[in-house]
């Protein structure tokens, strides 16, 4: 391999007060590994979801069309299946039909073996009041940080 491919959802974080995270499998064509190789693909407008069998799939993934490909490439926004065990399946469907919970990716990435892994976390979403909290303690650190910069120089 020639580099790492780390794609990462950086507004979850802001969005969702994350729960518990997971990571699966994706099942993926030849042509959707590819461009996700070359590194073409976003999950930020992504998120999980039970079909009525109780499989995992991540809905609005985009992986950009392969750029070598003929007229045999993927769908750009098609929904492919996640990978876990069956208890971790089941906690998780348990988890969002209880409560206002849900599923979101977080970061897409190729492990040692080659192949497509999605971090996923069960989230809450955060109310307007958390996220600006959020924000004032993020300002905050960084002022405090800068204040220590300048005092050991």
């Amino acid at each position: 391999m020639q580099k790492r491919i780390n794609i990462k959802n950086k507004r979850a974080r802001f969005d969702y007060e994350l729960l518990d995270t997971y990571v699966a499998g994706i099942v993926l064509s030849g042509t959707e590994i590819k461009s996700i190789r070359e590194g073409k693909a976003s999950i930020s407008e992504g998120f999980c979801e039970f079909n009525e069998k109780g499989e995992l799939f991540v809905i609005n993934m985009q992986v950009d069309p392969y750029s070598h490909s003929s007229h045999f490439n993927h769908q750009p926004k098609a929904a492919r299946k996640l990978l876990l065990r069956k208890q971790e399946l089941r906690k998780l469907h348990r988890a969002v039909q209880a409560s206002g919970n849900t599923i979101v990716p977080l970061n897409l990435f190729i492990n040692e073996r080659g192949l497509a892994k999605l971090k996923i976390a069960l989230a809450k979403g955060k109310k307007s009041y958390d996220k600006r909290e959020t924000i004032k303690t993020r300002e905050s650190k960084r002022q405090l940080d800068r204040i220590k910069k300048q005092f050991n120089n």
